[in-house]
C-alpha cells in the first residue's frame, strides 16, 4: 500500500459504536489513520471518515457536542476535503432528519432521512443488500455493479436531487445506498463489515486527492 503513504486519515471521533471495526480496516489496510475529533488533526488530514451508528438525532446531538462543526465545514466545503459518510454518517450530511422527530442535519447535501417503506419486511433491514450502480463514479472503482454489501438500516437518505445518487439498493423501496456530491461521500452500508468490496470501496475513497 506504498501508494497510500501520504495520505492521512481522520476517523471523525463523537462517540459512535462502529469506529472500531472501522478502525480494524483501516489497520489491516496498512492505511496511515487516526481517531480524533481535534481540529489541528482534522486539519492535518488529507481525507476524513464521519461513522455512525444509531438514530440520527443521538448521533447529531454527540456531533455538536464532540466536534467544531464549524470547522469541519470549512474543511470538508471550504477546502474540498474528500469525507466518507457511513451509515448514520451519511444521514447526517442530510439537510433534516425524521427520526425520533424533526432534528436538523449538517445539510452538505440536500434530502431528508426518513422511515423505509418495507412492504411490510422486517425492519431495521440488516444483512447482505445487492448494491446497484446509478451513475459512473470510480468511488466503484474495480467493483462491479450488484454485488452484496452489509446494511443496519430502518431509515435512508431521501434525496432531493437524484444526481447525487451513485448506488442504490432495494428493499420495499429503492433507496440510495452511495450518495455523492463533489467531495462528500456517502455509502447506507458498512463498508468495514463487506469483506473484500468493503476494503476496495475505502481505497479507492482513500485514493481521491
Amino acid at each position: 500500500m506504498s501508494e497510500y503513504k501520504e495520505k492521512r486519515i481522520c476517523v471523525i471521533d463523537f462517540e459512535t459504536g462502529n469506529i472500531g471495526s472501522i478502525s480494524n480496516l483501516l489497520e489491516k489496510l496498512k492505511l496511515n489513520y487516526y481517531v480524533s475529533n481535534k481540529n489541528e488533526d482534522i486539519e492535518k488530514a488529507t481525507h476524513l471518515i464521519l461513522p455512525g451508528v444509531g438514530s440520527f438525532s443521538v448521533a447529531m446531538s454527540k456531533l455538536k457536542k464532540k466536534v467544531d462543526l464549524s470547522f469541519l465545514e470549512k474543511e470538508v466545503l471550504g477546502k474540498k476535503k474528500p469525507i466518507l459518510g457511513i451509515c448514520v454518517g451519511m444521514q447526517l450530511m442530510a439537510d433534516i432528519g425524521n427520526e425520533f422527530g424533526f432534528n436538523k442535519g449538517l445539510g452538505w447535501i440536500a434530502g431528508s432521512v426518513d422511515l423505509i417503506d418495507s412492504k411490510g419486511m422486517s425492519l431495521p433491514h440488516i444483512g447482505w443488500n445487492e448494491v446497484k450502480f446509478e451513475n459512473n463514479n470510480d468511488l466503484f472503482d474495480k467493483i462491479q455493479t450488484g454485488h452484496d454489501f452489509y446494511f443496519v438500516n430502518s431509515y435512508y437518505f431521501n434525496l432531493k436531487n437524484s444526481g447525487n445518487m451513485i448506488a442504490s439498493t432495494e428493499y420495499g423501496i429503492r433507496f440510495p445506498s452511495a450518495i455523492n456530491k463533489e467531495n462528500v461521500f456517502g455509502v447506507q452500508f458498512h463498508p468495514e463489515k463487506s469483506q473484500k468490496f468493503g476494503r476496495q470501496l475505502v481505497l479507492n475513497f482513500i485514493n481521491k486527492t
